[in-house]
């Protein structure tokens, strides 16, 4: 077989040659053990917690190193793809704080960062193998394909194109020739050199070192339409980029030998791969992988949507990540995120445990820790979106409604009564004349005769000196301990006076501090619903 004038009649476009693309995307200029991660997301489908992971993960290895991280978008199964795909990875990358260093909205210096815009180079590469008697063109059909599936499928042999199996591997230049003339498609296939028995080693740093058999399938380089598969395009796109390590699903494991022996047939150095498990889920009493079909969390969106702050969103996903990331965050509360030292070793291998509740505590910490301002900024934001009515109500009046938040915020004990922005209309309700709800209240004679004296002009101490006082003459007992020695005689302590107070100004049994809510109220207000019972 003449492989030259093979490789000229299946490619007679391509002049490139592998070392024009080497002097085009030459190696990075980078500090020693600079990593150069990306990640390479298919715009098929909505924004999810498989792209979410890995750029996280990528994105923590190149800034710890001072390296580069790169967005590059896999379009190559154009059936697929969804409308508006690639801006909605840019959108929701961005919104959850990944930050890119180049890529397909960046540019860079290595573009094109899409692949379909890539497609010379992967035939320049093609084309070189076929030079070298390493591919050859198939065509066969998808009936000649699946009639040799059923023929493997009777035979109890291995499912693939390989051996026997493999009808186009011995045509002719001649035949290839006569096919092309008459216009029939074809793929372009890698031909497999015969196995040599030794065992492909993945030295992976989630998973430690897997053993397994090297690839023994004339896998598809390139597809009909000349643009290729995942396998073939990211072996060439890692290389050009000059990228070090590759941040994926441990799904991705079982085609490691293919991957291993492309970058091999193509001359090129293999990057550090490193698999991560996946997201499991309690089901019952058994765990399952966290589904993009059955789990709405599954989805990047449905955070926002619920009312999730990024911050927690991306605290948690740390938690995940690192078993160490929460011993961290308590020793250093105030830290940057990015300050934390990730380590792909403390990854969870078998998979870590997605729970919602756990979300929920980490996201009630993070809101703790925010000033009055963030707070106000963000749940403003959200609410715009997810509820436009609220949200006038809050910028009605800016200064009101961060005086509100900053009750009981700072400190080292701050309260924590908002887990997510969608449970503050409830916490901040009873501010609002159009949305407080009043409660039925123990003693309304003690509320309104307290109206009578409440003087917004008091120090807090003298404030509660006249609840003691008022609460005494209303059968309270002024003191807590007295009571609990001995109740008879008394309709219970100021607590409980304090607690129809509460009732009657909040319509809630807890709430921030009664004297700062107050203070807020306005006497006006305060008084209004004191004798309102």
């Amino acid at each position: 077989m003449d492989y030259e004038a093979l490789a000229g009649l299946l490619y007679p476009h391509i002049t490139a040659t592998p070392d024009d693309l080497e002097r085009r995307y030459p190696p990075r200029t980078l500090p020693e053990g600079a990593k150069v991660t990306r990640v390479a997301p298919s715009p098929t489908g909505f924004v999810h917690m498989g792209i979410l992971f890995p750029s996280f993960v990528s994105g923590l290895l190149a800034r710890e190193s001072g390296g580069v991280f790169i967005l590059r978008i896999e379009d190559t199964d154009d059936k697929r793809a969804v409308e508006n795909g690639t801006e909605q990875i840019v959108a929701m990358l961005r919104y959850y704080g990944v930050d890119f260093d180049e890529g397909i909205e960046r540019g860079g210096a290595y573009a094109p960062y899409s692949q379909r815009a890539r497609a010379e180079i992967y035939q320049t590469c093609a084309k070189d193998l076929v030079r070298r008697g390493l591919a050859y063109p198939c065509f066969c059909s998808e009936e000649d394909l699946t009639a040799m599936r059923t023929a493997q499928e009777a035979e109890k042999a291995n499912f693939g194109y390989y051996g026997s199996w493999t009808k186009c591997r011995g045509l002719t230049i001649g035949d290839i020739e006569d096919n092309l003339k008459k216009g029939v498609p074809f793929v372009l296939r890698v031909r497999c050199p015969e196995p040599d028995g030794k065992p492909v080693v993945l030295d992976d740093p989630a998973k430690g070192r897997i053993e397994m058999p090297a690839n023994g399938i004339d896998h598809v380089l390139l597809k009909s339409d000349g643009i290729p598969t995942y396998h073939f395009a990211h072996a060439v796109d890692d290389h050009l980029m000059r990228t070090t390590h590759v941040v994926r699903g441990d799904e991705w494991i079982a085609t490691y030998p293919l991957h291993h022996m492309l970058f091999d047939m193509l001359g090129f150095k293999r990057p550090r791969y490193i698999h991560l498990a996946p997201l499991m889920k309690m089901d019952g009493g058994s765990k399952r992988k966290l589904s993009k079909r059955k789990d709405p969390e599954c989805a990047l969106s449905w955070y926002a949507g619920q009312g999730y702050p990024v911050a927690a969103v991306r605290e948690y996903i740390m938690t995940l990540l690192n078993s160490n990331f929460e011993d961290w965050r308590r020793a250093n509360p105030t830290a940057e995120f990015g300050a934390f030292p990730f380590s792909p070793r403390k990854m969870n291998a078998a998979g870590a445990l997605f729970d919602l509740q756990k979300l929920d505590d980490v996201s009630k910490n993070v809101i703790s820790r925010m000033s009055a301002d963030e707070v106000y900024a963000e749940l403003t934001a959200w609410a715009g979106e997810y509820d436009p009515d609220f949200c006038a109500l809050l910028t009605r009046e800016a200064a009101y409604t961060k005086a509100l938040l900053s009750i009981g915020r700072g400190g080292a004990k701050p309260r924590k009564d908002i887990t997510r922005w969608d449970g503050a209309k409830e916490y901040l309700s009873f501010f609002f004349d159009g949305l407080f709800v009043p409660a039925a209240v123990p003693d309304p004679d003690f509320c309104g005769a307290y109206a009578e004296v409440y003087d917004p002009a008091d120090e807090q101490d003298a404030w509660f000196a006249k609840i003691k006082t008022l609460g005494e003459a209303h059968g309270y007992c002024p003191d807590v301990k007295q009571y609990k020695a001995d109740p008879s005689g008394w309709k219970g302590s100021v607590v409980d006076a304090s607690a129809s107070l509460r009732l009657a100004l909040t319509g809630r049994e807890a709430s921030p501090d009664m004297y700062a809510v107050m203070k807020l109220l306005g006497e006006k207000r305060v008084k209004e619903r004191l004798v309102r019972l």
